[in-house]
């Protein structure tokens, strides 16, 4: 027993001895597997010696066939911050990548960069201005004109302007839109204005959130463009009544209004305002959901080269051959961009539509006009609604 007692602690302190040793020779040079770069290695290396990469230097296998895990991560030696940065300066270094999509072999997109300061400077920049200027602008205009009023009061009779159709694809236009801005907004500038109130797991559940909505919702937008274009493209065509309607102002500076169809000539440039620009918002945004299956930019550059137009301008060819993530980042670029001027020209029809003129709203609320408004602002449309009522009632007087 007393042998016992003696030998059983002289095995742990060998044991013990042996494992301190075995962690003391770890990162030592004269015992690290080649391709094994160590923080000696890398101190050479910047001293100017000789050292090899850890890509030159065949990694030692494990028993399973596989490459040991080395001191700077589970790769070892082949992830050596040098192979990274011969990557990102020579993009045609030899790349073998195990997925064959259009973008596997993509490791490091140098011009990503320009992109990124773009986005997070003058467009979110710029943009705000915009947005700031419109609404500043308006809230002037509304100081010094006031809110637009019916002229000779209410006639107490109303007409029918909207049929219910058109409305639900005005307001699906409009219910969406609202939400795909305030969504982008979370996207382009949450990072810079949200987190800093809201911290980082919070803004974290917007932007999936937000994500989300935007992606689907985007949809909707698609639905209503089509719809009102197919029902009152007839409606908005140009005809010299706007070329009147334009010279006057609209009569919104002064009294009395010039006569008007349908849509008088300030609501035919919002009608093409949002066809045109939504439209250019949609094909972008479809290009950002399937960005392999639609390329917008690459196709657009080559054919702008073809037609010479960049040397006539005294620029040089367009880079026409682009990556994937090229596509991306001017796709989304563009998409901002658009979408804060279409923004700019939705706020202003919102203003004109609700507080900035009386009875407007009702168009799109009720359906139904007063009579005495729809001779104001469009006095030729109210004039064929009514002799049309006359007609069908047999009443030829007109209808008061």
């Amino acid at each position: 027993m007393t042998f016992l007692r003696i030998l059983l602690p002289l095995i742990f302190l060998v044991s013990f001895t042996g494992l301190t040793v075995a962690q003391d020779t770890v990162g030592d040079t004269a015992v690290t597997a080649p391709g094994h770069q160590t923080l000696e290695d890398i101190l050479a290396r910047q001293r100017g010696e000789d050292v090899p990469f850890g890509a030159e230097v065949p990694l030692p296998q494990t028993g399973n066939g596989g490459p040991e895990a080395g001191q700077l991560g589970t790769l070892g030696g082949a992830s050596d911050s040098e192979l990274w940065r011969e990557i990102r300066a020579d993009a045609s270094t030899a790349v073998v990548a195990s997925n064959s999509g259009p973008a596997a072999k993509v490791l490091m997109q140098e011009g990503g960069m320009w992109w990124l300061d773009f986005r997070h400077g003058p467009l979110l920049n710029y943009g705000s201005l915009l947005l700031g200027a419109t609404i500043l602008l308006l809230a002037v205009f509304f100081l010094i004109r006031g809110r637009i009023k019916i002229e000779h009061g209410r006639a107490g009779v109303t007409i029918e302007r909207f049929k219910w159709i058109e409305r639900f694809g005005h307001w699906l236009i409009a219910g969406s839109f609202i939400l795909l801005g305030l969504t982008g907004l979370i996207q382009l500038a949450g990072r810079k204005l949200l987190i800093p109130y809201v911290g980082h797991e919070a803004f974290a559940s917007f932007a999936v959130v937000g994500k989300w909505v935007h992606n689907n919702v985007a949809w909707a937008f698609m639905l209503g463009l089509v719809m009102v274009f197919v029902m009152w493209i007839a409606h908005n065509l140009p005809d010299r009544t706007d070329i009147n309607w334009l010279l006057k102002g609209g009569g919104i500076f002064g009294k009395g209004h010039p006569p008007a169809k349908k849509f008088n000539a300030g609501q035919k440039l919002i009608f093409w305002a949002v066809i045109v620009l939504g439209t250019s918002i949609s094909v972008s945004g479809l290009s950002l959901l399937f960005p392999f299956e639609i390329t917008m930019f690459g196709p657009t550059f080559a054919k702008l080269n073809d037609l010479g137009i960049p040397q006539l301008l005294g620029f040089g060819p367009i880079e026409a051959s682009l990556t994937p993530q090229e596509e991306m980042q001017y796709a989304q670029l563009w998409h901002s961009i658009v979408s804060f001027v279409l923004m700019a020209v939705i706020i202003a029809h919102i203003y004109i539509g609700s507080v900035g003129m009386e009875g407007a709203f009702e168009a799109m609320g009720s359906g139904d006009v007063d009579l005495e408004w729809a001779r104001e602002h469009h006095s030729i449309w109210a004039d064929e609604v009514v002799s049309e009522q006359n007609k069908a009632s047999g009443d030829k007087q007109p209808a008061e």
